[in-house]
């Protein structure tokens, strides 16, 4: 994993995990990696991940049984979906509108551009 400057590491690496969730790589109920584990994999400290860990547990996409280790929630892929959505269309969309109307770019040639990326 390449992290960026722009955005914290332990965003990142909460980003990473959502991702996997959402391709389906980790499902409902799985057990995932360990802090120290993911630590060692994604080269950073283990603090770090359990940060990550954290803020994805306070929103109820992953938990903790105690001395077992970290799970994919139940409604994990719900859950990171409206995250993802919410977050697209107030931080994304607005900037990809203003470069829109910036350049003179209509909607019929994104359009366009979409009918050719399916």
């Amino acid at each position: 994993m390449q992290f960026k400057d722009e955005k914290a590491i332990y965003i990142q690496i909460a980003e990473f995990v959502m991702e996997k969730i959402l391709t389906g790589e980790w499902l409902p109920d799985q057990k995932i990696p360990s802090v120290r584990d993911l630590g060692g994999e994604l080269e950073v400290n283990p603090n770090t991940v359990m940060r990550a860990y954290d803020m994805l547990q306070q929103q109820d996409i992953i938990y903790n049984k105690r001395g077992l280790g970290f799970f994919v929630g139940g409604v994990a892929r719900d859950s990171v979906m409206n995250l993802k959505k919410r977050q697209f269309i107030e931080v994304e969309l607005p900037q990809f509108f203003h470069n829109l109307n910036l350049l003179g770019i209509s909607m019929e040639e994104i359009n366009s551009y979409y009918q050719k990326q399916k």
